[in-house]
């Protein structure tokens, strides 16, 4: 087979074009929006099957450059970390301690039974993290790079179960979390304090720089603070591998950005998070889509049955923790209820389906503004952070050593 090895430029042109085929294309299915699939996944699964047709048609293999893509995979962690601020947390109170705590739950719950499926399976349990919570809660991004870790491990085709497991958790949970939050409410009779079509879950509107701002010094100060964070993910790393561990080049990169925003917070030095925000989006949409692009789709084909196994058990766990847990400890109220379903919009999906899963919910039954601030501030940042930890702590194990 013919092998044709595209350079950094031209994978990131591909890329872009297959963002924007990736949009036309949900925006001409109804049911790809409603299903709040990322226009990356969607763009890159059409080029995935290009090159498929191609390999069984012509012979042609297409390998795309990897240093642009693993560097976006940087700044978009770097981003997550920036965003971090602990103050945020604590004034949270009490639900969202409960919920950060349950989430941590849940967390763990969805990783050991990914593993023990995968051993049941004859499989490396390490395959079983990768379609536990990296790709549940964690989504696609997540997942392809934690694959991209464990590749580098020698863990086979990580890769291939980390996109087949974090599509079908996208799908899964958009199709679930909102008729489970529907059928809590109607079961237990609950009602929003304020008018079904009040408008209530949109976030507060970014305000527009006035003119005259200096926009680019501040551009420049965030770009130096990703620089300087993921610099000093790469110090962390080094005396990390002195002392005998190994840790992901991106884990590394966030808890930098955690410690600076957090020192800065301590030193009432206000960081505008706006550019941060947005760039850490558009890392994660590149990364996502160059990432992807090369999926080879027979090999998803391949082990279908139990990625699809796999999805049924992780949606017994998440919401069996959503009701009998979370929904039961936050007051089995109204507000207990939309906050259980964003829940489980983040716990099988992405915070966009937690997101369109509230605001669905707030239409049809009423507001729940305390139910959206909780989520959005546990979403924000402490899920990302928990869930990398929670992997690396499973990944530990000797259990889960790649030979």
């Amino acid at each position: 087979m013919q092998r044709i090895e595209l350079g950094e430029l031209a994978t990131v042109l591909i890329g872009l074009v297959a963002l924007f085929a990736g949009r036309f294309v949900r925006q001409s299915v109804p049911l790809l929006s409603r299903l709040d699939m990322p226009n990356a996944v969607v763009g890159a699964l059409i080029v995935a099957v290009i090159i498929l047709v191609l390999q069984i048609t012509v012979h042609v293999d297409i390998a795309f450059g990897q240093r642009t893509r693993d560097a976006l995979l940087l700044v978009f962690f770097t981003s997550i970390g920036l965003s971090a601020k602990l103050s945020t947390l604590r004034s949270g109170g009490k639900p969202l301690i409960i919920l950060c705590a349950v989430t941590v739950l849940a967390l763990v719950a969805q990783n050991a039974s990914g593993a023990l499926l995968a051993a049941l399976w004859g499989a490396h349990p390490a395959y079983g993290i990768l379609a536990g919570s990296l790709s549940f809660v964690g989504g696609p991004g997540t997942a392809m790079a934690w694959a991209r870790e464990l590749d580098a491990q020698g863990l086979p085709n990580a890769h291939v179960v980390a996109i087949g497991a974090a599509t079908l958790a996208t799908i899964a949970g958009a199709l679930v979390s909102g008729p489970v939050t529907g059928w809590i409410i109607r079961r237990h009779k609950l009602h929003g304090g304020g008018k079904p079509d009040d408008v209530s879950f949109a976030p507060p509107a970014v305000e527009t720089p006035k003119p005259g701002g200096n926009r680019t010094d501040t551009l420049l100060a965030n770009v130096f603070l990703v620089l300087l964070a993921v610099s000093m993910g790469e110090q962390v790393n080094a005396y990390a591998a002195q002392a005998g561990l190994l840790l992901p080049g991106f884990l590394s990169a966030m808890i930098a950005g955690v410690i600076i925003t957090n020192v800065a917070d301590a030193l009432s030095y206000k960081l505008d998070f706006a550019p941060i925000e947005q760039g850490g989006a558009l890392a994660l949409q590149l990364f996502l889509v160059m990432a992807l692009m090369s999926t080879p789709l027979i090999s998803v084909a391949a082990i279908l049955v139990p990625l699809m196994l796999n999805v049924v058990i992780q949606l017994i766990v998440t919401v069996s923790i959503a009701y009998f847990i979370l929904f039961c400890l936050l007051g089995r109220d109204y507000d207990a209820a939309v906050a259980s379903g964003g829940f489980l919009g983040f716990g099988l999906a992405s915070m966009p389906v937690a997101m369109a899963t509230m605001d669905e919910v707030g239409r049809r039954y009423g507001p729940s503004p305390k139910a959206f601030l909780l989520i959005t501030m546990a979403g924000s940042f402490f899920v990302d952070l928990a869930n990398a930890f929670v992997a690396k702590s499973f990944l530990a194990l000797p259990w889960f050593a790649i030979p």
